[in-house]
């Protein structure tokens, strides 16, 4: 018989998500952790908020594995619930603020949500949705909602106790539902083990400050979410925007002297398109991290001139949290313009592949699908064990982007393998059109879609968003394309709008984009 333990031994068992928070609101108890025009909140009053959280989950008979549901915007008391959840092995389901009623509906149906926590500023969808939604045991509202009996009030009976947190490291305290853009949202299973390599990856790649003030301008129910973990880990605090606008963005930075953000592409480029960018003194401003869409390189040399080496990009997903590719703040500021497209290397423990359709290497300057392993990764899709089965055949988690890498070992996205254009016989890249067009004077965003042709079968066309003040010609806009890319990938139309749509999550919404073009069911979009 073997010596050796085995690998599934408790005695490898690494910590959880809750035992990470446990240990920042014992370091520094009397540090703020959240800031906000409607409150201030101690790290101390923070582990008080949790423990009685807890304690009424416990009333209410709450088991690990049962499901809790949020929708709120931007405050503490969110992420005191969600950490909650964790410190007793229950499930955590947060509600997009702007998604629909039906997605909403169908979210807490398919996550079989037994508690659901809604904002007073959702009251009027939180009561249709506990019309309609029969299977939920619980309602509890923050703030006053008639006929909702109060979160505060139900938790002010229970006195603090210490913080203990329960589970394993491979139970599933997370769902994250996917955006819903190729049909019904898929709950992304996500463990303590895939949300602790989450925030220590980050830890270990994203360049920090010494005293941390994260401005988190965008929903805590998602990308911008991810960062609260590590920024506390620091003793660091978080200021909470309630909604982003570029107006507000440069007020709170001013008024807290926030060092640290994360932002979309497209609130990156109304920040610079502002007059107001000029009253922050970047230079005391550390690191603004991007992600969660393509940004253009012609776009990201604007930000280094105007704000200065304070960037650094991560690319990830929903199924390996935000941390699969970085570039940070050092490499920005040497790369060359056409290095600006790269999405970096990367992140440590990620072992990441360049796969072709018969899962086999393909080989520098060879496009690919970005295929990765390691302890980041999701256990798989709740209740979709065919597409769980796809998205991780072969024991690599196939991410449904395609890339080439350099000789410089800088990876290179050129695009989603559902946006590629096959027009003529010939593969056009959205991606690879959109930067050279915003790489035009005066082009604020573009965004690049196939439509029927009769004669090319997709037709590439582009739509255009024109900086303030700009005229701009669709002739140009072609030219240009066709000198950066060649005749087949220059655009059939060019059409101009004052704004590109945008998905709840401030990305470009090429699904409405193409609903223009595409009849129902005619083509499965992204």
């Amino acid at each position: 018989m073997s010596n050796e333990a085995q690998p599934g031994s408790a005695l490898f068992q690494g910590a959880t998500v809750a035992d990470q928070l446990v240990a920042a609101i014992s370091r520094y108890p009397e540090r703020k952790a959240f800031v906000s025009d409607e409150a201030v909140v101690s790290y101390r009053e923070l582990g008080e908020w949790i423990s009685r959280l807890a304690q009424f989950f416990d009333s209410l008979g709450l088991k690990p594995g049962d499901t809790v549901a949020q929708l709120g915007v931007n405050r503490f008391e969110v992420f005191a619930v969600i950490a909650a959840v964790y410190l007793r092995g229950l499930r955590s389901v947060t509600l997009h603020a702007l998604g629909s009623e039906d997605d909403h509906r169908y979210v807490l149906d398919d996550s079989g949500a037994d508690l659901v926590i809604a904002d007073a500023y959702h009251g009027a969808r939180a009561g249709v949705l506990r019309e309609r939604c029969t299977g939920v045991r619980h309602w509890i509202s923050l703030g006053a909602l008639p006929g909702f009996q109060t979160l505060e009030s139900s938790i002010a009976a229970f006195t603090p106790q210490p913080l203990a947190s329960t589970g394993q490291a491979e139970d599933i305290v997370r769902l994250a539902y996917t955006g819903g853009t190729t049909g019904r949202p898929k709950g992304v299973m996500l463990s303590n083990r895939a949300l602790v390599s989450n925030a220590l990856l980050d830890l270990a790649a994203k360049e920090w400050p010494e005293q941390v003030r994260y401005l988190c301008a965008a929903p805590i129910s998602h990308g911008a979410g991810s960062l609260v973990v590590p920024c506390l880990m620091q003793g660091g605090s978080v200021t909470l925007l309630r909604a982003f606008s570029v107006d507000g963005f440069i007020d709170t930075v001013k008024r807290h002297d926030c060092n640290v953000t994360w932002l979309v592409p497209t609130m990156l480029y109304g920040i610079l398109d502002s007059s107001r960018h000029a009253e922050v003194d970047w230079s005391r401003f550390h690191a603004l991290v991007y992600s969660g869409a393509p940004a253009s390189p012609a776009r990201i040399r604007q930000a280094l001139a105007t704000l200065g080496p304070i960037l650094i990009q991560s690319y990830g997903q929903t199924e390996a949290p935000n941390n699969l590719l970085i570039l940070g703040r050092a490499e920005h500021a040497q790369l060359t313009d056409a290095q600006l497209a790269s999405a970096g290397r990367p992140y440590p423990q990620v072992r990441l592949a360049l796969l072709d359709e018969n899962n086999q290497p393909v080989a520098d300057g060879q496009v690919g699908e970005i295929c990765v392993r390691g302890p980041l990764l999701m256990s798989g899709y709740l209740n979709k064990p065919e597409e769980t089965a796809s998205a991780l055949a072969g024991d690599w988690l196939h991410t449904g982007d395609v890339a080439y890498r350099d000789a410089d070992g800088l990876y290179y996205i050129v695009d989603r393998k559902k946006d590629l254009i096959i027009s003529g016989g010939f593969n056009v890249y959205p991606k690879e059109v959109e930067d050279a067009i915003c790489a035009q004077p005066g082009v604020a965003a573009a965004a690049v879609i196939g439509v029927p042709d009769p004669k090319w079968g997709e037709m590439v066309m582009a739509y255009v968003q024109p900086r303030p003040g700009s005229v701009l010609s669709v002739d140009a806009i072609a030219e240009g394309v066709r000198q950066a890319k060649g005749a087949v990938a220059t655009p059939k139309r060019v059409e101009f709008l004052p704004a590109l749509p945008l998905t709840a999550l401030g990305k470009v919404d090429k699904k409405a984009l193409r609903a223009l073009h595409w009849a129902a069911g005619e083509r499965a979009v992204n």
